[in-house]
């Protein structure tokens, strides 16, 4: 399928690595010019190279889209995006007793501010063009959340309530807002996060794989180009009635109905 968006612009955040690579992989392989957001210089090298060497365009933007300095860099570098994917990595576990206000703020300009403010600098835009596509990458937590991961609960939350209600009042212009909701995906991170529980535990990394694994219906973790696709297909051309969603990427592992 012909996405639509060859020559869009694209602003992916957090897009050297992971979920968010896959996303810029997708957009690229349809013809978006990409501009590739994140903090590591190498890895963003990297990215742009292999991206422009697969026959795409991308750009590259070193750049903490958590500080207010960080996305005029990006902003300046591409003022008038087409598409928007936000993405930030999510704020550190802990017993919510803890929690300094430092913490909140941390969580809050990572995870909720820093994508609003990035919403409110691209859309008028998008508006004038009569196309615009914003997805933002949070979290599977925003429908199942779990108390150690406070902080990232109520940022992402917070940032879910905000899109929903600017989703409808852009949508007449051909602008959508949605959230992608990842489980578990076979990334770096996953397997960062499963060395450190086995190492808390005294057990081996393959065997918290294993046991994760198993309580995931499709009985295995996605593959972050499945993610990319996804983002990609919000983002085309086909996808204007489809606007203020929360999309559970999870492998069924979420147990409810809505």
């Amino acid at each position: 399928m012909d996405l639509g968006i060859s020559g869009r612009t694209a602003i992916v955040c957090g897009g050297s690595k992971g979920l968010g690579r896959a996303c810029a992989d997708a957009l690229a392989g349809d013809g978006a010019k990409i501009f590739l957001v994140a903090r590591s210089e190498d890895a963003l090298r990297n990215a742009a190279e292999e991206i422009n060497a697969a026959g795409g365009a991308a750009e590259w933007i070193a750049a903490d889209v958590a500080s207010e300095a960080g996305r005029r860099d990006v902003l300046s570098a591409c003022p008038d995006p087409d598409i928007l994917v936000n993405n930030a990595g999510g704020p550190p576990p802990g017993d919510f007793r803890n929690f300094k206000r430092d913490d909140w703020i941390a969580a809050l300009d990572a995870n909720m501010l820093s994508g609003i403010d990035l919403i409110q600098n691209t859309i008028d835009g998008m508006i004038e063009r009569r196309f615009g596509r914003i997805v933002n990458i949070t979290s599977h937590m925003v429908k199942a959340p779990v108390g150690l991961l406070g902080l990232s609960n109520g940022a992402r939350a917070g940032l879910t309530g905000f899109v929903g209600g600017v989703a409808r009042d852009v949508a007449k212009h051909n602008v959508t807002l949605n959230n992608l909701l990842p489980g578990q995906f076979d990334t770096g991170r996953l397997r960062s996060n499963h060395e450190k529980i086995a190492a808390a535990r005294g057990r081996e990394a393959e065997d918290i794989r294993a046991a994760q694994m198993k309580r995931i219906p499709a009985q295995r973790f996605g593959d972050a180009s499945e993610f990319g696709a996804a983002c990609a297909f919000l983002c085309s051309a086909h996808a204007g009635y489809i606007t203020g969603q929360n999309i559970l990427l999870d492998g069924g592992e979420f147990p409810g109905l809505l």
